[in-house]
């Protein structure tokens, strides 16, 4: 197989190291001391170590089971062996052509967000001088198909003690990432992201407190357009309402109740919004959290969605969005979970509208009228939805939830 030709490389002085004889070296006092000493107990020499080919370490290397691949100070690829040519899905010739740095290689964090050269791991240790370990990362194969790696990296010194070379060894965990993602079927993915205060309006830039606004709900409508109802004690209810007006894709922003300083307000949104990314993968929104000097994303989604996929759908709205904080939670089967399933789409929105819309508050905080409105449905439609809804939740608590559950 023809490999790169490089001066002296890492295998070659890893022989060298092997075969030097140690006899012919100069020796220290005590050095020649502790020899005779061994020798007087000795009746016999001991034999030489058998000197070890000069090419072993490269044939090592490239017989390893581990993908390896060697990069000098200039950031070529000087080398690859067999197993990361099949990682990678390249031939070792057209993996030697490249740099490290080379905007071929498509690698990301786990949230999507690409690798960049001063993050990457070999120049860290071309910086550093030290190794660096448990790099996890996954990169995008030539035929459009993702791989997971858990990378390792370390210097190789020269005479001189500066890195000359760095040995980066790559282990894949795609096989276990798949496992992890199918164990994780139960769970809730909680999770964060992080943009700067220009997505938000300016009268909610704070300089002070955080501000919380709770999404309670996203509901869509059939125009393709949604509710969204949202809640705060952080603002009054004129503040809060003149807050969300602000927003270009919301209108008919309308105050609901406020009720021991906590505010309840429905916006019609006629475009989509960063809060329908999460219900568009089977998850929800959760609240945007306002610091002084950033936004805040606070969603969750199924165990078993892949979380870059709020990420992209994020970053639709605001490029700089990063994932922050991510935890992941059991989540038994309860009756929510139960009576989604029962529920038809059309019954499920009624009975979130219904709720989150104040009709089944004292007084009610919305009419029947104005809700079968919002739909393009009739008031007897809509209550037909709404009791429909209705019997099947109090079915599923008094009679069906226990068995169910089992």
């Amino acid at each position: 197989m023809d490999r790169r030709r490089f001066g002296e490389t890492p295998f070659d002085r890893l022989a060298g190291e092997a075969n030097r004889p140690w006899i012919g070296r100069e020796e220290t006092t005590t050095e020649r001391r502790e020899v005779d000493s061994v020798a007087d107990d000795r009746e016999s020499e001991p034999e030489p170590r058998r000197a070890l080919p000069a090419d072993l370490a490269r044939r090592v290397f490239d017989v390893s089971p581990i993908s390896t691949v060697v990069v000098d100070r200039t950031g070529a690829i000087a080398f690859a062996n067999e197993i990361a040519a099949e990682t990678l899905g390249l031939t070792d010739e057209t993996i030697t052509s490249r740099t490290y740095d080379r905007s071929e290689w498509q690698i990301y964090y786990d949230d999507g967000t690409p690798v960049s050269v001063d993050e990457h791991p070999v120049t860290r240790v071309f910086e550093t001088g030290e190794p660096d370990f448990g790099f996890e990362h996954w990169i995008e194969l030539p035929n459009g198909s993702e791989r997971w790696l858990s990378s390792n990296s370390s210097p190789v010194l020269d005479r001189a003690g500066e890195v000359e070379y760095v040995v980066v060894s790559s282990e894949d965990v795609t096989a276990l990432k798949r496992r992890e993602e199918r164990l994780t079927s139960d769970h809730v993915r909680h999770l964060e992201f992080r943009t700067d205060q220009s997505a938000v309006p300016p009268s909610l830039r704070v300089e002070a407190d955080d501000v919380r606004l709770e999404v309670d709900s996203v509901i869509s409508l059939p125009d393709g357009t949604t509710v969204q109802y949202m809640g705060t004690s952080d603002l009054s209810a004129s503040d809060f309402v003149e807050a969300v007006e602000e927003v270009p894709h919301y209108r008919n922003v309308r105050l609901l109740s406020t009720t021991d300083g906590y505010s309840r307000l429905e916006a019609h949104a006629e475009s989509t919004t960063v809060s329908e990314v999460f219900p568009s993968l089977g998850g929800r929104a959760r609240a945007v959290i306002i610091p002084s000097d950033e936004v805040r994303f606070c969603g969750e989604l199924p165990g078993d969605v892949d979380p870059r996929l709020a990420a992209a759908g994020i970053r639709k709205f605001h490029p700089d969005v990063e994932l922050v904080s991510e935890e992941l939670v059991y989540s038994p089967h309860l009756l929510s979970d139960i009576v989604a399933d029962a529920l038809t789409d059309r019954q499920t929105t009624a009975l979130e509208t219904a709720y989150f819309g104040g009709y089944f508050d004292t007084p009610r905080a919305s009419t029947g009228d104005e809700l079968a409105e919002r739909f393009g449905v009739t008031r007897q439609t809509f209550n037909q939805h709404l009791r429909k809804a209705q019997r099947i939740v109090f079915r599923h608590l008094f009679e069906k939830s226990g068995a169910d559950a089992r």
